[in-house]
């Protein structure tokens, strides 16, 4: 067993050997990286991306990354190619084939079968004497001088090599699209930010109480109507129109001051004018406003600025939004 610091000392040497593996690659972004860059974001047609064994789970990433930033792609192992799944291959589709040596039995099989099929093929390889290298339309020199690995034999600095060069053509092809953080919603709804572009206040008020009171309300029942809701809050309606909000805030404040409970209504001790917000707002706008404003809630209105309901706080951090 290794010592505490001859460990540190390898995961650190593994690290160097496989940066230096990645700086090298911008030395080999040339004519040939645009050239496929522009074919693909022209195309009609999908990515398919081939590989076999590391460079096979290095192929899904790289999907993975294209689908998600807008280019439909689709993964096709180079062995289950050859075996029936040639068929995924439409005639516009654009296939990058993914290899360190460049000349697996698999993939040798598959160039002249891709090539006869009329699509474009795009090598991402480490050997630009190999046959994918010789029989892509472009190739994208992955090289790498050495592998992280000891003995210079595990897939290591290599795959590294390949998945950054798969990122640096998913980034300029997002660019190219101008790919914005909504389109990248659009991909991941589930996602925390997918929420934060797309969940509106609509979505969240119906599922809380409507508290409200007129002006002339007992501060005792208003006290009461707060209390039930448990939002913290209750609107001052007056002819279907907001005139103002009691807060927990509020509340305090008129103890603090030994005003008569009894003797008071709604209006007394309301916040005229209150912060409202449009139900087809997003719900990170709603956050914005609470937080320049230091509030935990928003009383919601209609597009004809009648009151229909509160969103709390609580209600953006349920929604992991904050």
């Amino acid at each position: 067993m290794k010592t505490a610091e001859e460990i540190k000392r390898i995961a650190n040497e593994t690290i160097s050997q496989e940066a230096l593996a990645i700086e090298n690659l911008n030395n080999y972004i040339n004519d040939d990286f645009v050239k496929v860059v522009e074919l693909i974001f022209n195309s009609k047609g999908r990515v398919i991306v081939s590989g076999i064994g590391k460079s096979a789970n290095i192929g899904t990433k790289i999907v993975s990354t294209l689908n998600s930033t807008g280019t439909p792609s689709v993964f096709m192992h180079a062995a289950d190619a050859i075996h029936g799944d040639l068929g995924i291959i439409q005639p516009e589709d654009i296939i990058i084939c993914i290899s360190k040596s460049g000349d697996t039995p698999e993939i040798k099989v598959l160039i002249p079968l891709i090539k006869n099929a009329g699509n474009k093929l795009v090598a991402i390889v480490g050997n630009m004497n190999s046959a994918l290298a010789k029989g892509a339309d472009y190739c994208l020199n992955s090289y790498v001088e050495r592998e992280a690995c000891p003995n210079n034999l595990a897939p290591t600095s290599s795959t590294t090599a390949q998945l950054v060069m798969g990122d640096a053509l998913a980034v300029a092809l997002l660019e190219c699209r101008g790919f914005t953080s909504r389109d990248f919603a659009k991909y991941h709804p589930g996602g925390a930010l997918g929420k934060r572009l797309y969940l509106k206040v609509s979505n969240l008020y119906p599922n809380n109480e409507t508290p409200h009171v007129t002006p002339q309300t007992p501060l005792s029942e208003a006290l009461l109507e707060i209390t039930s809701k448990r939002l913290g809050c209750a609107a001052v309606i007056e002819n279907d129109m907001i005139v103002g909000v009691i807060t927990d805030g509020d509340l305090r404040r008129m103890l603090s001051n030994n005003l008569p409970i009894n003797e008071l209504k709604a209006e007394d001790i309301m916040t005229k004018n209150p912060k409202t917000i449009n139900k087809s707002e997003f719900a990170i706008t709603a956050l914005d406003v609470m937080k320049n404003h230091s509030i935990t809630q928003l009383l919601v209105v209609n597009d004809k600025n009648k009151y229909v309901g509160v969103i709390h706080l609580h209600d953006l951090l349920r929604e992991g939004i904050i």
